[in-house]
């Protein structure tokens, strides 16, 4: 490897994993936000974070890795431009894209390595990720009895302390409400003081409980007996035992998320589109002959064609009709209405069906274009940033951060415009998915030319010579017109 190359590619690599693992954590801190109310108060040990987290920062690859390789390229060439080492090698005779090569050759193992992980580690991650996520959202918050609050997270059980101590174990005043019977509050007791402790395995709550009493009420053996028997039992200690495994983190079968459009790769999204699409083609084949066989007078006709009954030039009816009263007719008229308003409301139906339906297959089929626009992406935007680098000529964190922000923008923006279409039918998924890369693509390819080119086309100094030489050609004109008009009035 030449040192021109090592030279190039040093300067890339560390601005790449740099942006690449910002970008991520910028992602990632965002992600932690808005599902905060989920995470917090529920117990969960780090283990379980942690494992959410990772599964979380894999499906970010795809935001994150686009902008890493727009704002690194923009880094590299900018910093070799700031410091006049592209003016100096291609003063020696080296030109810009075979300075560029074997960042060409690092991007196109970046456009596989993206293909790769979007078709193989994607699905799998969200997969992981979904179920995780579900699985915490379903989880109730962790024991933790309030003082003065009615506390009802164990199963058939209402639990109110007045207040406890310092170390957290020793409750005063307790109450305790058994709805254990479905009956209401029949089975309450009470406690001056009491204990409480976790199991070892910390599956169950033993709670010790002294100087109290319970009250409960006797259910008459006679259903028409509307008297009840009240018992009250006075105790020193008592020991009460709850059941807390339902505290405990329950996973889910993630076998039932695997048919979601995000957790398949190329070939299960394939066969899930085959599958709708013969399922729409069955319902439509469906609603067109139910909808045929419920409009009668089609026997009619053709009974009537084949006696050769011609009422009108263009339809052909039975003179039965016309032979019976006006009452018979009326009849008729009234139940061929309500089979056409039976028709009218099955074809809304039938039609919101196909709506959701398609919906479904444009998710599907979306999924199956973003497998390869997030690899398309990697190289537009290489393509993009590299030559941009070059013409701009800054380094660092400025400039390129700005320039690459705002080209990002520009493309996530028109994504997601573009997968909206796609989604609501307005647009083919093929339409929509690749719109942003068909429009930044012919961008790529002119700063490419210029910048192999040397075009100064954001030369700031050149538009300012250019403003300033308007600015005096403006002024003589102007000039001129003055003293061709005082000419005219002289004369």
């Amino acid at each position: 490897m030449k040192k021109l190359h090592r030279l190039v590619l040093r300067t890339y690599i560390g601005p790449f994993v740099m942006t690449f693992f910002i970008a991520l954590f910028i992602l990632l801190m965002q992600f932690l936000w808005k599902y905060i109310d989920d995470l917090v108060g529920k117990g969960l040990e780090w283990y379980i974070i942690a494992e959410l987290i990772f599964y979380a920062s894999a499906t970010f690859v795809p935001l994150a890795l686009p902008l890493a390789i727009l704002l690194s390229s923009i880094m590299t060439l900018g910093s070799l431009g700031e410091n006049y080492e592209l003016v100096a090698l291609k003063s020696a005779g080296i030109s810009l894209t075979r300075i560029m090569w074997p960042l060409v050759v690092v991007s196109m193992a970046l456009v596989l390595s993206a293909f790769y992980f979007s078709n193989n580690v994607l699905p799998a991650a969200n997969l992981k990720f979904g179920s995780l996520l579900y699985d915490i959202r379903q989880q109730r918050p962790a024991f933790n009895i309030i003082e003065g609050v009615y506390y009802k997270g164990i199963d058939n059980y209402v639990i109110k302390v007045e207040k406890k101590e310092n170390d957290g174990n020793v409750l005063r005043n307790i109450k305790i409400y058994d709805h254990t019977d479905r009956r209401g509050n029949v089975n309450i007791t009470l406690a001056e003081w009491g204990n409480m402790s976790l199991t070892e395995d910390k599956q169950s709550l033993i709670l010790t409980l002294f100087n109290g009493s319970n009250y409960q009420d006797m259910q008459s053996e006679n259903s028409r007996d509307q008297s009840r028997e009240f018992q009250r039992t006075y105790f020193d200690k008592q020991i009460r035992k709850f059941d807390l495994s339902g505290f405990a983190l329950a996973r889910t079968d993630e076998d039932l998320f695997r048919s979601n459009f995000r957790m398949l790769n190329i070939s299960q999204l394939l066969h899930f589109e085959d599958s709708i699409k013969t399922i729409i083609k069955k319902r439509e084949e469906e609603f067109i002959n139910n909808s045929l066989t419920r409009f009668y007078f089609y026997q009619a006709l053709d009974s009537a064609a084949m006696a050769g009954l011609h009422l009108r030039d263009d339809i052909v009816e039975p003179d039965i009709f016309f032979e019976k009263d006006a009452r018979y007719r009326r009849l008729i008229i009234e139940q061929a209405m309500g089979t056409v308003r039976q028709l009218k409301e099955s074809g809304q139906l039938s039609h919101e069906e196909f709506r959701q339906r398609r919906r479904s297959l444009a998710r599907y089929e979306i999924e199956f274009h973003r497998k390869f626009t997030l690899s398309f992406a990697c190289l537009v935007l290489f393509m993009i940033g590299a030559p941009l680098g070059a013409i701009i000529r800054k380094g660092g964190f400025g400039l390129p951060v700005v320039v690459s922000v705002l080209f990002f923008v520009l493309f996530h923006v028109m994504s997601m415009t573009g997968e909206k279409f796609a989604r609501e039918g307005v647009l083919e998924a093929w339409q929509g998915m690749w719109m942003a890369n068909a429009i930044l693509l012919p961008i790529a390819v002119l700063l490419t030319l210029k910048a192999s080119t040397d075009s100064a086309v954001l030369d700031m100094d050149s538009y300012l010579a250019r403003l300033s030489k308007i600015k005096i050609n403006s002024a003589g004109f102007f000039r001129k017109m003055r003293i061709k008009g005082k000419n005219k009035s002289q004369g």
